[in-house]
């Protein structure tokens, strides 16, 4: 099971928080870093849950003795205390005894987020018997070393491992150089492939966050066009404004619950104009289905017993009861309005026909793109069958 968490640092000046002398203090020539009150919050809060001590943090006190007034400091362990005698074991572990992935990122952590997510979808044998339970937490707008110490140094306690993506090298080299000192399990997710494209380019990367304040266009045309897409299928949604079909990068077609708005909306988002047209019968298609180009059209089918079963939770939804008649969700009337749709596709040769059946939206969406850009780009592919 993954349970998951984000938490954005804050580089602004932080209030005075209470602490406590330490015995450690008088080893000379500590560095000393800034911890925000809201990290220490966040790893109290998570301490309380799991039932582990307390770590207080203490004050640091000046060469003459007298405390340091202002901001509440720590001192980082000058190496990691893994399978030391003090403390128990669930001291260093995350929550509920689960592992811990710490998410560090400059932006939005966005990249970081979702290369942790596909790396995990290779465990789900292991995380749905929660045999290995982890728990994810998000660190983004981190542009601060100081912030950057404080995250690794929790990582350290809780023996967590730390990915991060961080456009800065120096800020990559300092992750990099404090989860070796201390111990740490860490991996560079931009890194590495930064550097190859660059030297594929022979260029030197900025090395700027995606949204820093010193680069141009930070929104960018792309991102415009995203937005203009998500409006434009939002309005074409079941069929709306059928006279606006040959402004769509892409129609969908099929029979009612077969998958065409989520498929819409996911296409939508990353840039494509998109509208579904349903199919149902003793209703007519609209004509300019038929009088747009047949290559922007793609046909969606599923298992009519599959078809069935999200009607009925539909119908449920909807309030629908044995009282009110309806055919909506009878398996004569699916599989007559899927062999009706099938004969619509038979008479439109050009319409990829896509099945949806137990596909993720995010299967059906690489299929509609790849084969949208090898027509648009006119790249010959071997076609095996008119259904994939």
């Amino acid at each position: 099971m993954i349970c998951s968490s984000s938490l954005v640092m804050s580089s602004s000046p932080s209030p005075p928080a209470s602490s406590e002398a330490s015995d450690e203090l008088t080893q000379p020539q500590v560095r000393k870093f800034k911890i925000s009150p809201q990290l220490n919050r966040w790893s109290r809060a998570r301490s309380i849950r799991s039932g582990r001590k307390l770590d207080r943090s203490v004050e640091l006190r000046t060469n003459s003795g007298s405390p340091v007034r202002g901001e509440e400091e720590f001192e980082l362990p000058t190496s990691p205390k893994r399978g030391s005698g003090s403390g128990s074991e669930s001291e260093t572990e995350g929550n509920g005894g689960g592992k811990s992935i710490f998410m560090v990122s400059d932006g939005t952590g966005w990249t970081a987020e979702h290369a942790v997510n596909a790396a995990l979808g290779q465990f789900d044998y292991c995380l749905v018997d929660r045999l290995c339970p982890v728990n994810t937490h998000l660190f983004s707008g981190i542009d601060d070393v100081e912030q950057l110490m404080e995250i690794i140094k929790q990582a350290a306690k809780e023996r967590a491992m730390v990915v991060y993506t961080l456009a800065d090298p120096s800020m990559s080299e300092s992750a990099r150089q404090a989860c070796d000192h201390w111990g740490v399990a860490s991996t560079d997710v931009l890194g590495p492939i930064t550097e190859a494209i660059g030297g594929h380019l022979g260029v030197s990367p900025s090395g700027l966050p995606r949204w820093a304040p010193g680069r141009e266009k930070t929104l960018s045309e792309d991102y415009f066009r995203r937005i203009e897409a998500i409006e434009f299928t939002i309005k074409q949604d079941d069929g709306a404004l059928p006279r606006n079909l040959h402004l769509a990068d892409i129609i969908l077609t099929g029979v009612s619950r077969s998958g065409k708005t989520p498929l819409s909306i996911y296409l939508a988002q990353k840039g494509y104009k998109v509208a579904n047209v349903p199919i149902v019968m003793n209703v007519d298609l609209p004509k300019t289905l038929f009088e747009v180009n047949p290559e922007k059209v793609f046909a969606l089918t599923i298992n009519p017993v599959v078809l069935q079963s999200i009607r009925r939770a539909r119908a449920k939804t909807l309030g629908f009861n044995g009282e009110i008649k309806t055919n909506y969700c009878d398996m004569d009337y699916v599989k007559q309005e899927l062999e009706f749709a099938g004969k619509i596709f038979a008479q439109n040769p050009v319409w990829p026909v896509i099945e949806v059946t137990a596909k993720a939206i995010e299967e059906t969406a690489v299929i509609v793109l790849r084969l949208y850009h090898d027509r648009k780009n006119r790249c010959s592919m071997p076609r095996i069958s008119k259904r994939y």
